[in-house]
């Protein structure tokens, strides 16, 4: 069994900052917990744009507090985001965030993400296993 709180994580490795300032995440679970998904807490800040494609990787997003505009990059189509919504990445959609308040979601990846992943160029997680 798990046991593991937001306040656990603050400050240690699994708190990680984005290279581009715009978001932060808590990664609860990782790959190495062997569960198959990863889940984290997520925040957006206010007033940002995050493109991002996950390529390797499939993502539900449920929001819990603020609101952002979601668009699908392949097809321009926007959604508004607020809290009690979920988004899946199931089609490995290209998209983009931008948040009009801080945005905290609760991210599930499959497969798991180890903890050391960022966007690159591309807006891509690269594919990193647990050795």
């Amino acid at each position: 069994m798990i046991v593991r709180s937001l306040s656990d994580i603050e400050g240690t490795d699994r708190d990680v900052k984005s290279a581009s300032g715009t978001w932060r995440s808590k990664r609860l679970l990782l790959a190495k917990e062997g569960v198959g998904f990863s889940f984290h807490e997520t925040v957006l800040y206010a007033g940002t744009e995050t493109t991002m494609w996950y390529a390797n990787h499939i993502e539900a997003v449920f929001c819990v507090e603020g609101e952002a505009e979601l668009t699908n990059e392949e097809t321009g189509e926007k959604h508004l985001i607020k809290p009690g919504t979920l988004y899946l990445l199931d089609g490995h959609e290209r998209h983009t965030v931008r948040p009009k308040t801080d945005f905290r979601v609760m991210c599930v990846f499959n497969p798991p993400v180890t903890g050391r992943e960022d966007h690159d160029e591309n807006g891509v997680y690269p594919l990193l296993t647990e050795a």
